[in-house]
């Protein structure tokens, strides 16, 4: 395959997936917007608290995803038969998974928001949201599977359009549900929930298809098999799980420094953060079928071109974002800010210009710890995925935080996405240099 049709398809996949992750981030931003015009700051403190339950979910979905789809791309291209077995597979352990998160909704909803740090009235705020988005647990799990593998099954515009489609679905139902029909916090909470059941129809449209070669083979569960796809698909869950642990870090800490306005603060940031996030983990994931796909191979050349574009287009759209954050910050800022609160408009757009500059860093970290995934690099992966998403942020959160005060809480993202990134590179550098060329002798 020539040079400039590696390029066409690289650019296929990962425009489409970073338009369908865009889509993804866009419909939270909804969701936080219009509680702000419906609730208030109250409304943005109860999302922000329950948006680690949110990231545990997607994380759990995604890793089963797409370390099945890597399994899966990688046997098939070696010509092993037993590849069949890893979609119904993974769906079946997505199902089994989801109970845990169905019984705390039906049981536990208020207690579930208690010990994330809501006090009586954000408890009472958002126990509706919570227990509904909690009951619908599986669906969210099996639409990150089905995309990842109708993606690896070379059909990325469907699960662009599955994505972008269960969006607006979102977003319209958003606002209907909440203010046309007044349904307040559970309005968005029924919209959320129905969202991926869209976008799992829609993707059916390639299943139904002649291109379509995943087959829904019954196989017997088996925690070997999940925990060898999961290896792979480490990354993807630290990548969603990221922002979970995070999230739980800074509210605790900011609710220390600045109370329920510093957290509705950090909601505006962390709101904004997942579109820049969308769309690195778009480029990620676009990539990550044609890095499988050489790999399984064992073509080395087309493999590192495919790495090197993927991780120029991370810095690239880095700058970009970086760029657009110091020059709009204040707008965004007021955005969510129906009070026309003073303090929190001034926390937010601080947060806004510090906390942004870590993505500069980021963007290479998550392409990169995809990369290594994507290579079944599995230590490389998980070091890095563990820095970033655990030691190093829980380091810096409370060691900056400490020292500087809330300034100190925007910074601790920079600064670990920074050491991440040195371990990231050595990773992928050791990848290129040594095990790949051992695969080929």
């Amino acid at each position: 395959m020539s040079t400039m049709n590696i390029q066409k398809q690289f650019v296929r996949y990962v425009s489409q997936n970073m338009l369908g992750m865009l889509g993804m981030s866009l419909y939270i931003l909804a969701d936080t917007f219009f509680i702000s015009k419906a609730v208030g700051a109250n409304g943005i403190t109860a999302l922000n608290l329950v948006l680690p339950l949110y990231n545990l979910i997607f994380a759990i979905g995604a890793m089963i995803g797409v370390g099945s789809a890597i399994r899966f791309t990688v046997e098939r291209n070696k010509g092993i038969k037993e590849a069949e077995g890893y979609f119904f597979h993974a769906l079946a352990w997505g199902a089994v998974i989801s109970l845990i998160f169905i019984l705390a909704g039906a049981c536990f909803p208020g207690q579930v928001i208690h010990a994330l740090g809501g006090d009586t009235d954000i408890v009472n705020t958002g126990f509706s949201y919570t227990r509904i988005f909690l009951m619908f647990a599986p669906f969210f799990m099996w639409n990150h599977i089905i995309t990842a593998f109708v993606r690896n099954d070379g059909d990325p515009s469907i699960a662009m359009f599955a994505t972008l489609g269960s969006n607006l679905f979102n977003i319209v139902f958003d606002y209907v549900l909440m203010f046309p029909c007044g349904l307040s916090m559970a309005g968005a909470a029924l919209a959320t929930a129905l969202s991926p059941i869209v976008s799992i129809l829609i993707c059916m449209r390639h299943f139904c298809s002649g291109r379509n070669t995943v087959i829904l083979k019954p196989v017997r569960l088996s925690v070997r098999r999940l925990l060898f796809s999961c290896q792979v698909g480490v990354s993807a869950f630290v990548g969603e799980i990221s922002s979970g642990v995070i999230t739980v870090a800074f509210n605790t800490i900011i609710l220390g420094l600045s109370g329920n306005i510093g957290v509705a603060a950090y909601g505006v940031v962390a709101n904004f953060s997942l579109v820049a996030v969308a769309l690195f983990n778009g480029i990620a994931q676009g990539s990550q079928p044609l890095i499988s796909r050489f790999y399984g191979q064992g073509d080395r050349k087309n493999l590192h071109i495919v790495i090197g574009l993927a991780l120029k287009t991370a810095l690239c759209t880095a700058v970009i974002v970086l760029i657009l954050i110091q020059i709009w910050a204040e707008p965004m800022a007021g955005i969510f800010n129906r009070e026309h609160d003073l303090e929190l408009a001034a926390l937010a757009k601080q947060g806004l210009r510090l906390y942004f500059t870590g993505f500069l860093f980021a963007g290479i970290n998550i392409v990169g710890t995809n990369i290594l995934s994507a290579v079944e690099s599995v230590q490389w992966a998980f070091i890095s995925s563990i820095s970033r998403g655990f030691v190093a942020i829980l380091i810096f959160a409370f060691l900056l935080s400490s020292l500087f005060g809330m300034p100190g809480v925007w910074l601790a993202f920079p600064c670990a996405e920074f050491v991440t990134m040195l371990l990231t590179l050595n990773g992928i550098r050791s990848i290129g240099k040594i095990r790949f060329c051992l695969r080929n002798t």
